[in-house]
Parts: C-alpha cells; structure tokens; sequence
C-alpha cells in the first residue's frame, strides 16, 4: 500500500508542480513600473527597460519538509531551488 501512494504522490504531488511545469507571471519592476516576465521556479530577473535586478520571495514549499523532495521534482530542480533560496536569502 504504500509504494502506491509513494507513487501517487511523486507522479502526482500538486504542491512539486510549480516546480515541474513553472508557469510565466508578470510583476512590476519596483524601479521603473515596467511588467517583467518571471517564472514561477524563478527568483531572480533584470527588467528589460531599465536594467534593474528584480529578486522576489520565495514562497515557503514542500521542497522544504517532504522527505521525498528530491526524489519527487528530481536532482536538479531541488539543486535549483536551494540555490534560488540561497540567493534571496543573501539580499
């Protein structure tokens, strides 16, 4: 029974697909007001009006307490997000 679930959730887990299938949101560049393109598994971006680096909060996810994170988004999309909450927390 739980490999099923194991398998569900790794194959199904709503709170990993931000991550998996990131999406493109606008924000306002707080410099200039320009709408800048960022995605959704991203932190960091320049404004392409006035070269302003836009860093936004990460928000708080299950690749922080799920004990299968790694596993469930994959090496390299988990190394990604360390980094990306590295990156902000340093700013």
């Amino acid at each position: 029974m739980w490999y099923l679930y194991y398998h569900i959730m790794i194959l199904q887990c709503p709170g990993a697909r931000r991550f998996k299938q990131p999406q493109p949101e606008a924000i306002k560049c707080p410099s200039c007001g320009w709408e800048v393109e960022i995605w959704t598994d991203e932190v960091k971006v320049t404004c392409p009006w006035c070269n302003a680096v836009i860093l936004r909060q990460q928000e708080q996810s299950c690749l922080d307490w799920c004990r299968y994170a790694k596993e469930c988004v994959g090496e390299q999309l988990y190394r990604k997000y360390l980094q990306n909450k590295r990156l902000v927390s340093k700013e």
